[in-house]
């Protein structure tokens, strides 16, 4: 089979060298020189020529022929190296580049999966709280208290919201778009948007935005960032009558947005581990409640929007989140 496809590939090869020999004594033929033994001799020459060449040619490349003939049984198989010639071992270098490369996106996505499936299993673990909730207040005899409802009815919300977002990252710059945001009004929509939240907590937002400041972000990306600062500001205020204070200003090159709450703190230790992926840390552990994908979705889309986000924590008095719109 490799002779066979050698043959293929030289076959117009051979035609073309005969063809200029042809040539050549059709020139001496018509200038007057017509010697037929010559011109036999002429052609027996070029043929051995040719022939011994593509011989030596065949040997060089057998092996590297055999290999592409035969479907490789592994994939140490495909990747061998025995080329002979410059061409072969440029060929090699560049399949095991594309085999690097083809690696790379596997493990990529592999990995990605992973941290889908990770999530979705946590996430299924903990909706099931609320659901059970509602089903023993269902079973109960007295009235609907309503406003138990509501608070589990909120947490499936956020948690459905939260794994949509987690879903659309994969697709975030389709579903971007960047444009001129206010940002008072959007600390004002997210405060709203968890006010019930602040008033089952017992924990009170305060701002002190001014209302000309604009920066450019997507609003629905930055609503759900600044939604996952708020909830994690008053889940982790145990004390009542606490503050989370939302305070910005304006420098010459940036705005600055800061987030700061008076709850238990984050350990150091954790600190830099909060944005990691499924990383809960001892506060988590505190409350059951956190999938460790908040800050890490938060910081995700920070990026994504070209938001520097900075946080800072002392346990006891408290944790600022710092955003930084450029």
């Amino acid at each position: 089979m490799s002779l066979r496809l050698f043959i293929k590939e030289n076959i117009s090869f051979v035609i073309f060298e005969l063809i200029v020999v042809l040539f050549i004594l059709s020139l001496y033929w018509l200038d007057g020189f017509r010697n037929i033994d010559t011109a036999v001799y002429s052609v027996v020459i070029s043929i051995v020529l040719i022939t011994s060449f593509l011989a030596a040619r065949f040997i060089m490349r057998k092996n590297y022929l055999n290999r592409i003939v035969h479907l490789p049984n592994s994939m140490e198989d495909a990747l061998q190296k025995n080329a002979k010639s410059p061409e072969h071992s440029q060929t090699e270098d560049y399949f095991h580049e594309l085999y690097r490369l083809y690696q790379h996106e596997v493990q990529t996505l592999y990995a990605v999966k992973n941290r889908h499936d990770q999530f979705l299993n946590q996430w299924i673990h903990q909706m099931k709280t609320p659901i059970s909730v509602l089903e023993l207040l269902l079973q109960e005899g007295d009235p609907l208290d309503k406003k138990s409802v509501q608070e589990e009815v909120d947490r499936l919300k956020r948690g459905i919201e939260m794994v949509l977002m987690n879903a659309r990252l994969e697709n975030f710059e389709e579903d971007m778009q960047v444009e001129q945001v206010h940002l008072k009004q959007i600390v004002n929509a997210t405060i709203n948007e968890n006010k019930r939240l602040f008033i089952t907590h017992r924990v009170f937002p305060e701002t002190k935005i001014d209302e000309d400041l604009i920066v450019a972000s997507d609003s629905k990306w930055l609503r759900f960032v600044l939604g996952q600062f708020v909830t994690n500001a008053v889940k982790y205020t145990f004390e009542p009558n606490k503050k989370v204070l939302f305070f910005a200003e304006k420098t010459d090159s940036s705005i600055t947005l800061t987030i700061k709450d008076e709850g238990i703190g984050i350990p150091q230790s954790d600190i830099s581990r909060v944005t990691k992926p499924f990383f809960t840390g001892e506060n988590g552990r505190k409350t059951g409640e956190s999938t460790g994908m908040g800050l890490f979705l938060a910081k995700e889309i920070c990026e994504k929007l070209n938001h520097e986000l900075i946080i800072t924590s002392q346990v006891g008095v408290g944790t600022t989140i710092t955003l930084i719109f450029k």
